[in-house]
């Protein structure tokens, strides 16, 4: 922040004291008698250097009195000196206040006002007077309104005293602007200064991430077209020569049409004042209302719906006269199709074909690409002094605030040029390079501005990704600040997310500097938690000492009550002993504290029972539907029952037991070897089978959202499918294979976008499959075993790509369907399943193995203890679980739940099932803390 000086022509400062003048007083005596010397007499020591005695005596001050080289340069600087006394004299007021004015002047800039100027005159020849003073000289430049010091200091010809309180007065002044620059900035930032500067350096070395929505192109496009619908900002009409017409918005179909782009290039030549705001395009009679339809709806989404041979010509010519290349690539593409299946070919080659929402990424980066070169923006939006231009229409798709004010009717609505007031450009310009590509680079050092102006101004799709940012950067170094941020906008799921980070790595957070400016009812939230994730109590009690002697003045006399907060019974004695040795209590009440420790220690064998610590964890085992037998065994049927299990840790972290407490129901029907996953922190239940006929396979879809507790219909498959396998890849849910009844298994695959809510085909299988399984490994999906069409058990092992099909990979060691796989620790287990005889009749499979894909190598290890056939699988925490399913051999149920710990190799039993035990969806889930309780 500059600082403005006062005009040394006015009233300068007289607080200073008496006593500190006399010297001040000596240089102005001096300057007096020097400048009224002829040009031909000589400057005798003495006329300069009067009773500076005193200041030799201390070195370190010695520049502040002339010496006889001082004498020397005055000599040869007088001629000078009197003909800038000439061209800048100074007033009466100014000289007699010259001296107290002094102290003043520094290395510093002048900003003059127009009313000022006048006096410029008189504040160079102060400078000069200082100058002549002290054995340096100093240089002026008047440009304009603004006097500039080059070189040399006015306070060289001060006394010691004098010094000490200008040095002393400046550091002040320094504070105290400073100071107020950190309140101007903490205006906008909840860091502090020195945490903000370092942001910054790891900013400029370019520590960011670039987060990217994948569904953005699809979503802003279904706004631009429900804005189309309702005539909104609609700017270029299409007549046919039949009368009708269609309405768009131009920089939509620039990005398609080289007709289009060229108009609003030409219109981007005309000066404001004849340029039109909207335009007209009339077609003659070849082109039809139909066509250009076909060729709007392909513009805003990526696909036309009634494309057949009869309607291809009237496309075709819209898209001609248009001159929109796109859809007659797409038209040629439908020909191809059609001439293959007239030809007997069964399927069509969709290696060739771009989905609908890879044609509207390709739009958005045209129009992106237009926006660059200025091709039809229409408004421009002043930010802290710069302007941006931009289109009204992708503003207004992106952010409800933009919408609102270009709807309102009021001025801004139809301006030009708007201002944005009370708005950063670092802050808004990321924003709006986000409206037009669903990308916004995110660090620590910009992620809570950026998420508080993208709420203000309403960019829904920015604030997400500065959401996603929050939740999967978050470290032991921000995590409080998240919980700040949370609290501060009520972002109940947020603060919910940042307060389980910190409960989970306590130790990490109790390191930070920020743990130590924690409130102490914050404190003492974390403290008694059931969720604190620590090894013993000690860590603990470190924890509140360092918080303590962090500020011991004022929070020394809250020990006693946080002390309480700690489980001082679940120490060894070792520990208990290293409490004690811990110093820095005050004297006087270290005695009574350490007796009332020393006590709860001691406590008996029941006390330490109720001071055990329960820890909750948030991810939690759900187990889905299924099917059970009746207590006369005489009969399976399905369930809609929905458990969760809770795992009760002790003071070290171990798992005590498994509690089962029921989630919920699933809607409509019960179902049973159906497919789970979870998408975006909710639960996908997909198809499955609700009961034992022929025709009770289900294609349904419904998702569970355990913060609102409710149910949502979504989108059917187009195929039935059972005993299928369904994993989660870049956003999109993968149904895969299976058995479209009882008796036929298909190939095919499906996947699913939650954006768009729809199911479509993806690149099938080489052979149809079902009882098999499948994971996830660095981004890529293995399927492993299974049935094939004949009802053989597969030993194969494959990686599927839904662009590519399937590549074959190291065959399994056993045979195996009906079996679990998952990816723990950067390798694939597979255990459990069944498997076929020497006989071909199918056997329990106890064996388990590895599957290394760096190495594409297999390897075996403990074999399960009982039958897992058609058993649920997850892993939590670094370990495997393998839930229920039944035995071959009796058809009996195996009701036990297994946990494979990979660093011991043991398979141990953690408890039993709470109802469904077969053919049942198992997944992990983060359950809000009410869920848990």
């Amino acid at each position: 922040m500059a600082r403005m000086t006062k005009a040394v022509d006015q009233n300068v400062d007289h607080d200073c004291e008496v006593e500190k003048m006399t010297e001040r007083e000596k240089s102005a005596e001096n300057w007096s008698r020097i400048k009224d010397k002829p040009e031909d007499e000589e400057v005798g020591e003495d006329d300069v250097n009067n009773d500076d005695d005193d200041d030799d005596d201390d070195d370190n001050v010695s520049n502040n009195s002339c010496s006889e080289s001082t004498t020397e340069k005055i000599k040869s600087k007088d001629q000078q000196l009197d003909r800038d006394y000439e061209e800048y004299k100074p007033t009466e007021k100014v000289a007699e206040n010259m001296s107290q004015g002094m102290d003043e002047l520094g290395n510093v800039e002048l900003a003059v006002d127009d009313d000022d100027i006048n006096n410029i005159s008189s504040s160079a020849k102060i400078k000069a007077q200082a100058s002549k003073a002290v054995d340096q000289p100093l240089y002026l430049n008047c440009e304009g309104d603004k006097v500039t010091e080059r070189e040399g200091r006015a306070t060289e010809n001060l006394c010691p005293e004098e010094n000490d309180l200008w040095n002393e007065k400046v550091t002040e002044e320094d504070v105290e602007v400073e100071e107020e620059e950190e309140e101007e900035d903490d205006q906008y930032e909840i860091y502090t200064k020195e945490e903000e500067d370092d942001l910054e350096e790891d900013d400029d070395e370019g520590i960011r991430k670039l987060y990217c929505s994948p569904t953005y192109s699809t979503e802003i496009f279904q706004t631009l077209n429900q804005l189309r619908n309702s005539s909104l900002f609609t700017d270029l009409t299409l007549n046919t020569e039949d009368g009708l017409a269609l309405y768009a918005h131009s920089s939509v179909m620039a990005a398609l049409s080289s007709v289009v782009k060229q108009r609003l290039r030409e219109r981007n030549g005309c000066r404001d004042g004849e340029r039109e705001r909207e335009f007209t395009l009339s077609f003659d009679v070849e082109v039809t209302h139909f066509g250009l339809a076909a060729v709007l709806e392909f513009a805003y989404t990526g696909q036309i719906t009634c494309l057949d041979k009869g309607m291809l010509a009237q496309i075709r010519a819209a898209a001609l006269s248009l001159g929109v290349p796109r859809v007659l690539d797409f038209c040629k593409e439908q020909e191809e199709r059609e001439i293959k299946a007239g030809g007997g070919e069964k399927r069509e080659d969709k290696k060739t074909k771009l989905s609908a929402e890879e044609q509207t990424k390709i739009t958005l980066e045209s129009i992106r690409q237009l926006w660059a070169e200025r091709v039809g923006c229409d408004v421009e939006l002043e930010v802290e002094g710069r302007r941006f231009h931009a289109h009204r229409v992708i503003l207004a798709a992106s952010s409800d605030y933009f919408r609102g004010m270009f709807t309102s009717g009021m001025r801004d609505s139809h301006q030009p040029c708007v201002t944005l007031l009370l708005l950063r450009m670092s802050e808004f310009e990321p924003l709006l390079q986000c409206s037009y590509s669903g990308n916004l680079a995110l660090g620590w050092g910009c992620v809570f501005e950026l998420a508080c102006t993208a709420l203000q101004f309403q960019f829904q799709h920015a604030y997400s990704l500065c959401m996603d940012f929050l939740k999967q950067e978050i470290d032991a170094n921000s995590c409080l600040d998240v919980v700040s941020f949370a609290e501060a906008f009520e972002m109940g799921w947020l603060h919910e997310v940042a307060e389980d980070f910190v409960l989970r790595n306590f130790l990490d957070v109790a390191m930070t500097p920020k743990f130590l400016d924690l409130p102490v009812e914050k404190l003492k939230e974390y403290l008694r938690s059931d969720a604190l994730c620590v090894p013993s109590e000690l860590p603990v009690f470190k924890a509140v000492v360092s918080w303590i002697e962090a500020n011991p003045r004022k929070r020394v006399r809250l020990a006693r009550e946080l002390m309480g907060t700690i489980q001082f019974p679940l120490m060894t004695f070792k520990e208990f002993k290293e409490v004690k040795a811990i110093s820095g209590w005050p004297k006087c009440s270290a005695k009574d504290l350490y007796e009332s420790l020393l006590e709860e220690f001691c406590s008996t064998s029941a006390d330490y029972q109720s001071h055990c610590r329960v820890y909750l964890p948030k991810d939690a085992l759900i187990l889905v539907g299924g099917e059970r037998i009746t207590e006369d065994f005489d009969n399976r049927y399905p369930c809609k029952e929905i458990w969760f299990g809770n795992s009760f840790r002790n003071h070290t972290g171990l798992v005590k037991r498994v509690e089962w407490r029921m989630l919920a129901n699933l809607p409509e029907q019960p179902r049973f070897s159906h497919g789970v996953a979870v998408l975006k922190g909710k639960l996908y239940v997909v198809g499955g089978r609700h009961y034992y006929g022929t025709e009770d396979t289900l294609n349904s879809t419904y998702r569970y959202d355990p913060y609102q507790n409710s149910w949502q219909r979504m989108a059917d498959m187009h195929e039935k499918r059972s005993i299928f396998s369904l994993v989660v890849l870049d956003g999109e849910l993968y149904a895969i294979g299976g058995e479209r009844d009882s008796q036929t298994s298909t190939e095919s695959v499906e996947n699913y976008c939650p954006s768009t809510d729809s199911w479509s085909f993806s690149h099938p299988l080489d052979q149809a499959l079902s009882g098999h399984a499948a994971t996830l490994w660095c981004g890529k999906i293995f399927i492993s075993g299974g049935f094939d069409s004949k009802y053989q058990c597969l030993d194969s092992m494959f990686q599927y790509s839904p662009d590519t099909g399937i590549t074959y990979v190291s065959e399994m060691n056993h045979s195996r369907a009906l079996h679990c796989m998952e990816t723990l620790r950067d390798c694939v287990y597979v255990a459990g399943g069944v498997s076929a005889d020497r006989n071909g009749q199918l056997v329990d499979q106890f064996a388990c193995e590895i599957y290394d894909p760096a190495g594409d190598c297999w390897s075996s290890i403990t074999p399960l203890p009982v039958p897992h056939v058609a058993a649920g699988s997850a892993t939590l925490e670094g370990k495997l679980y393998i839930v229920g399913g039944y035995c071959q051999e009796d058809y009996s149920e195996s009701r036990q739940v297994h946990r494979y710990d990979p660093p011991t190799q043991r398979w141990e039993n953690m408890s039993m099932t709470p109802g469904p035990n077969t053919c049942l969806g198992v997944c992990v889930l983060s359950l809000p803390a009410h869920l848990r309780r």
